[in-house]
Order: structure tokens, then sequence, then C-alpha cells
């Protein structure tokens, strides 16, 4: 990348470099050539302004008429501009100084025999001006300023040729460098393509690379995503078989013992009749006894509902949400529709209402609580809501561990569990299971 970038800010600026002394040359030639076209332009307009002087003199010499005069009058009143715009046109060249000072000397000279035969004439001094007439003064400095405006103009001509040849000189400088350019721009812009194209191969490795590895890291944590979920199925399968075993021991073991206590103590009592102190402590006993019953039961009822089993679903959330409210007092106001769910997923349902109700009570801060239960042709929709000060669902909270609880519990009844909630507007869990197929 580096190479072709060098290369083709070289080959620019060679170009720009090019381009300028091409201008400069073009420029200073252009110049020569006005000069020397204008130097051509005066010389011819000299000579021929000398010549019409010369018509009109020997017009009237022989005429003697001053309509005849007036050509040659005007023609030397032109004369002196045109021979003061030569001195300016020559005023930078020494080297044709020498052949612009004889010119004027001829032309100077010219007028002068002109202006004698004219005054002659004017005069009326005939003989005079015609011996002037044949003598070989005019005719000879007429070839000598023909001669000397000849050799000037031959020099401008040679001016103009070395101006033009250097014009065409610049412009194929130009075309060899801009072709040099062009070549140089060209293998910069392939050495370019040459790079980007390895670039974008090595680019390309690199990601197939990183895709590669994204893709077995993506499979690893697929995997051992699906291998946590399996174990936290798992053990929440085993938790609830040992939830079972344990409130069928309570029941069967710590149940009967606590009934035998109870019957022994009323067996007491009666024999213990005319002892009111005995009785009295009998009494207390007896109630102790029925305070661990009543424990014992609410005890197994958490660790396994005996009412989902016997009574069904609808009767077990009932009693659930009669007894939150009795030991909260917090209203529960419930809507529950005949639903078709297995018995594992009536369990979800209960275990997702019994969780949501204990975080009601500890964090909603909530006075009402809604419990409902919608039935649809493929699918049930369990829903508790409360109006308490509810949360950001957006900001991680660092005691959630029963949302992701009831959550996997949900999901892995192959349901959906959406959390809603806004700071101020309450929280809402509902929990989408599929129905019971007949």
């Amino acid at each position: 990348m580096a190479l072709s970038l060098t290369l083709a800010t070289l080959a620019a600026c060679v170009l720009v470099g090019i381009n300028e002394v091409g201008f400069r040359q073009s420029n200073k030639a252009l110049f020569e050539i006005g000069e020397a076209e204008q130097v051509r332009l005066v010389l011819n307009q000299l000579l021929q302004t000398v010549l019409d002087a010369e018509t009109g003199q020997r017009g009237y010499l022989l005429t003697g008429e001053a309509r005849y005069r007036e050509p040659y009058d005007a023609a030397v009143k032109k004369i002196d501009g045109q021979l003061q715009a030569l001195q300016r046109l020559y005023r930078d060249q020494p080297a044709q100084s020498e052949r612009m000072i004889g010119l004027v000397g001829h032309v100077t000279r010219k007028l002068g025999e002109m202006d004698t035969s004219v005054r002659l004439r004017t005069t009326g001094a005939d003989e005079a001006w015609k011996f002037v007439m044949t003598t070989d003064v005019g005719r000879e400095e007429m070839e000598a300023i023909r001669t000397e405006t000849g050799a000037l103009i031959e020099t401008s001509n040679a001016a103009l040729e070395r101006s033009q040849m250097q014009i065409g000189s610049s412009l194929q400088t130009a075309r060899i460098g801009i072709s040099v350019t062009a070549l140089a721009a060209l293998l910069a812009f392939y050495l370019y393509l040459r790079q980007t194209h390895a670039l974008r191969i090595v680019g390309e490795r690199q990601q197939e690379t990183l895709q590669r590895e994204r893709n077995a890291l993506e499979d690893e944590v697929t995997e051992r995503t699906t291998t946590l979920a399996e174990l936290a199925t798992h053990l929440q399968n085993v938790r609830e078989t040992e939830r079972g075993f344990l409130a069928r021991e309570l029941h069967d073991e710590l149940g009967s013992l606590l009934t035998a206590a109870k019957l022994d103590v009323a067996r007491l009592k009666s024999r213990l009749a005319d002892s009111p102190d005995a009785i009295q402590r009998l009494q207390h006993l007896t109630e102790l006894l029925n305070s661990g019953i009543a424990l014992k039961r609410r005890i197994i009822e958490d660790l396994r509902p005996s009412s989902l089993s016997n009574l069904g679903l609808i009767a077990s959330l009932e009693i659930l949400g009669r007894e939150f409210a009795e030991r909260s007092g917090i209203g529960v106001e419930m809507a529950l529709e005949p639903v078709k769910l297995d018995e594992a997923n009536q369990l979800t349902v209960y275990r997702m209402i019994q969780e949501g109700l204990t975080n009601v009570g500890k964090y909603a801060e909530a006075t009402e609580a809604t419990i409902v239960l919608k039935n649809y042709e493929n699918h049930v929709i369990a829903e508790l809501g409360d109006n308490g000060k509810g949360f950001d669902t957006r900001i991680p909270r660092p005691s959630t561990h029963g949302l992701a609880g009831m959550r996997h519990r949900v999901e892995a009844a192959r349901g959906k569990l959406i959390v809603t909630s806004q700071p101020g507007q309450g929280t809402k869990l509902s929990a989408m299971l599929p129905a019971k197929l007949n």
C-alpha cells in the first residue's frame, strides 16, 4: 500500500512539474511570437509608408499640385511614430540595435532627400529639384531601407520559428510526461489493486477463522447451556421428589406421633379431672399439639400440596390465594377458568403462583393482587399481578433467582414466561403453557 501511494504521489509531482515548466516555456514563446508578429507588422508598415511618401513626392514633383502632396505629408507624419514603435520593440534586443540604427539613418536620409526635392519644387527651383532627382541618392537609400527592413523581417521570422519550435518542444515534452505519468499511475493502481486483493484475502481468512472459533464457542455454549438446563430440570425434579418424600414422611411419621401424643393428653385429662392445675397444663399442651399439627399440615402443603392432587388446580389456587391474603393482609382477586393441564404443568402453575405471591409479600409493597387462569384451545395462560412499586426490567437486579427459577420451570414445561413491570405501576407475571391434548 505504501509503495503504490509513493509511486502515485511521485507521478503526480512529476506531472505537475512538467505542466508548470511547459506552461512557462509556452507562455514565453507566445510572448516572443507576439513581439515578432508586431515587429513584422511595423516593419512592413514602415516600408509601405516610405513607398507611399516616395509616390506622393514624385506625383507632386511632376504636377506641382497640392493634392498630390497630401499623401506625402501624411506618410511623413506616420514614419516618425513607426520608428519609435520599432525602437521600443527592439529595446531589449541589443543584437538588433545596430541594424535598427542603420535603418533609422537610411530612413532619415531618404526623408531628407525627399524633403529637399519637395521644398525646391515648392520654391520653383525646377532645375535644382530635377538635379536632385537625377542623382542616385534616393534610390540607394531606398534600396538600403529595403535591405535593412528585409534583414529585420528575416530576424523576426527566425525568432518566430524558434518560438514555434519551443512550443512544439514543450507540447512534445508534455505528451511524454503525461504518458509516463499515466503509466506510473496505472502501475500504482495495479499495485493498489494487488495489495487490496491480498488484504481482502487475508481479511477473509481471518474472518473465516474467527467465524469458526465463534461457531465453536457458540456450540460449546449451547451444549453447556443445554447441559445446565437439563441439570437444573433434573435438580428441580429431584427437589419435587424429595419434597414429596419429605411430605409423606412428615404426614406418616410426625403426624402419627402428634396424633398419638394428642390422644395420650386426652386420656390424661380424663384421669386427672379432679386436678385443675394439671387440667390447665394439659389444655395448654393440647393447644401446642394442635399448633404443631397445623404447622405440620402447612409445611406439608408447602412441600407437596395435597389439595392439588385431591381437589385440582383451581381449588388449590383458591386455597393458596386465601391463605396468602389472611397471612399478609393483601387483598387477592381471582378469576380462574377450568383448564386442561397435565399433572406436571399443574404443579408448574401452582409453584409459579406460590413463588410470585411470596415475592409480592416480600418486595412489592402492594395492597392488591390478582390471580388469573385462562383456558384457550391449545394453551393456557396463568397470570399474577399486583399494584405494588414495580421495577425496571431493563436494569439487572441482584436478587432475581426467584424469577430465574420461575422462568426455567415454565420453559422446562415448553412454556414461556413474560415479566411486565415499570416503577410505580406494579408487576405482572404471565406464563403460557401448552394445554393437555385429549
